[in-house]
């Protein structure tokens, strides 16, 4: 048996604790959810008081941003289930009945896809919201909106493209790869 290093051994449950560190990060994201709500009710008590009198275009563009709210939130509660359960600590899923079933299933490249998508959806979302008040932007804005927008969308890609090329080269512990046609299985 090899000798265990007590320095060793400390650091390294140092380190493991350390990753409570994180804990408080992802309860300050709760509570910017309830700055979200807050932000959604008000925009959606503005957009009650006006409805009557608002043209169908401003409809769209008040009910686009309570749509880009909800996907932030989205975004947000996301980012603290799949961060918590991947960096922190297991959430014990025994004691909520109603627990949605993608929530500790989020792998951490799931995770980067999901954000991503995200981002996109509300970049969209901006940029839509920019077009349909056209007359009150500049040509300049537009094109730096449609721009960002792309940049988000070719990352988005790219990131999927380089995930799925690397899943398959990496196999799973414990998982022999199919034979080739040479009778080897790749496995060295």
């Amino acid at each position: 048996m090899a000798e265990h290093n007590p320095l060793e051994s400390l650091i390294e449950r140092v380190l493991t604790a350390s990753r409570w560190v994180l804990a408080p990060f992802f309860l300050g994201l709760a509570l910017g959810l309830l700055i979200l709500l807050i932000k959604f009710m008000q925009e959606l008590y503005h957009l009650a008081i006006v409805a009557l009198t608002v043209t169908e275009a401003e409809a769209i563009l008040g009910v686009l941003s309570l749509v880009d709210l909800a996907l932030t939130g989205a975004l947000v509660l996301i980012v603290i289930f799949s961060g918590y359960e991947n960096f922190v600590s297991r959430i014990d899923q025994t004691r909520a009945r109603d627990w949605p079933s993608w929530m500790g299933s989020i792998d951490f490249t799931a995770l980067k896809i999901k954000l991503l998508g995200s981002i996109v959806a509300i970049s969209a979302i901006q940029l839509l919201k920019q077009f349909m008040a056209v007359k009150n932007t500049s040509d300049r804005d537009l094109w730096w909106s449609a721009g960002i927008h792309l940049v988000f969308v070719v990352s988005s890609v790219l990131l999927a493209l380089s995930d799925r090329l690397s899943a398959g080269h990496v196999e799973p512990e414990g998982k022999e790869t199919a034979p080739r046609s040479d009778g080897s299985t790749g496995r060295h």
